[in-house]
């Protein structure tokens, strides 16, 4: 019998509350089985099991706020999906009492201490509700299947529900105090990563003309929502450099560097709300680009609905930031621990350029990498923008 606990979503992260069980008692999971929600200063998350096992016991109730590594449910006829084995003393530990549901949060409870009814699993509709949707939901006791979605293909969202409950806020927690968290959470992580970590700093303007000029002749022939961004390419081409330079390719944990098998890259998201996650895409260097396209798509979506899984928060093994096709020139970067590096791609701005023995208006780019000088050195950090530069100038080879 192993034990479930309470992932760690981020370098940042203490604890974590309970927002839903999404298994019962006896539910046999997979690997990857999304099993819970859990609310962080980052939002609601869906977490996962990483091993196959039956739920035996639900330890953690609804509402209940736990540190990282406090154990949450026991999964039997499976290795565990936690930090450490079970202590030898607990082997003796008596078969759990059957329970029919999940405690309830105790604010919920009546004062006759009705017996909890046995979870249904939700229809189609109730289904598509972000973590916030259903909490929210569930505190006012509206059922979801009466409400519309307003959300990204039909789901209902966090506004969905006020409207229903006739108010313009959150019940939960006082308007604008999500933002504070959010923001106090990428402050504790940037200035951890500041702290610990020996940032350097390495620019490289590169022509980004032929790749452009490239999409645009792709792009014609696709409906728009099958076109590849820029933001797209960038991403595909960090991957490739990523595998040729793979001492920016890793995490920097227990003292040491630990280069990574697999090139996960993260890319920033900035939310609606305000503030800032950095979910990966994994094995980016072996997808298509137009299915990195839709990998960032989507992904951008589910971070503005509350709808991340913890994995895309822990995975990332490189991280580009990207001003979009409108921002600045240039940015300066500060890394996500524990990964290694960051890449930091400027707006296409058109600046004049040499091109054989003239000059003519040509679109470039700046790319700014920050880097740990504990694993690398200016020289890795130049071949990996290098690097780059050759797979943008030929876009078709990605």
């Amino acid at each position: 019998m192993g034990v479930f606990r309470m992932p760690s979503l981020g370098a940042d992260m203490e604890a974590g509350t309970l927002v839903e069980w999404l298994v019962n008692p006896g539910d046999t999971v997979a690997r990857g089985d999304v099993v819970a929600v859990v609310e962080t200063q980052k939002g609601a998350i869906e977490i996962e099991v990483f091993e196959a096992g039956t739920v035996t016991e639900l330890l953690a109730e609804i509402g209940q706020t736990l540190p990282v590594g406090a154990p949450m449910a026991w999964i039997g006829d499976g290795e565990e999906t936690g930090a450490e084995p079970k202590p030898p003393e607990e082997e003796t530990r008596p078969a759990p009492k059957e329970r029919s549901a999940p405690a309830l949060p105790a604010e919920a409870e009546a004062p006759s201490e009705k017996p909890a009814q046995p979870r249904q699993e939700p229809p189609a509709s109730a289904a598509g509700a972000s973590p916030a949707a259903r909490r929210a939901a569930q505190e006012a006791g509206i059922d979801l299947v009466q409400l519309k979605g307003s959300g990204p293909q039909g789901a209902i969202v966090l506004a969905d529900v006020e409207a229903q409950m006739g108010q313009a806020t959150r019940t939960s927690r006082p308007a604008g105090e999500g933002l504070s968290d959010m923001r106090q959470a990428v402050a504790a992580a940037m200035s951890r990563s500041k702290r610990e970590i020996p940032h350097f700093y390495v620019s490289h303007t590169v022509e980004t003309q032929p790749v452009s000029d490239w999409l645009a002749q792709q792009n014609a022939e696709r409906p728009p929502a099958d076109r590849i961004l820029l933001g797209a390419v960038f991403v595909k081409a960090a991957a490739m450099a990523a595998r040729q330079v793979a001492a920016l390719n890793g995490h920097f944990t227990g003292g040491g560097f630990v280069p990574s098998e697999t090139v996960n890259i993260g890319m920033v998201i900035s939310l609606r709300g305000g503030g800032l996650v950095a979910p990966a895409l994994a094995d980016v260097d072996k997808m298509s680009l137009s299915d990195v396209m839709a990998g960032l798509r989507d992904m951008v979506t589910r971070a503005r609905s509350g709808r991340l899984r913890g994995s895309e928060f822990t995975r990332g093994t490189l991280t580009v930031s990207s001003l979009g096709e409108d921002g600045a020139e240039g940015m300066t970067g500060v890394i996500f621990p524990p990964q290694v590096g960051l890449l930091a791609v400027g707006a296409p701005q058109i600046r004049p350029w040499v091109t054989g023995s003239g000059v003519e208006p040509r679109q470039v780019t700046t790319l700014v990498l920050s880097a740990d000088h504990r694993v690398c050195d200016g020289r890795q950090a130049s071949r990996f923008l290098v690097a780059i530069q050759d797979c943008l100038a030929r876009p078709e080879e990605l």
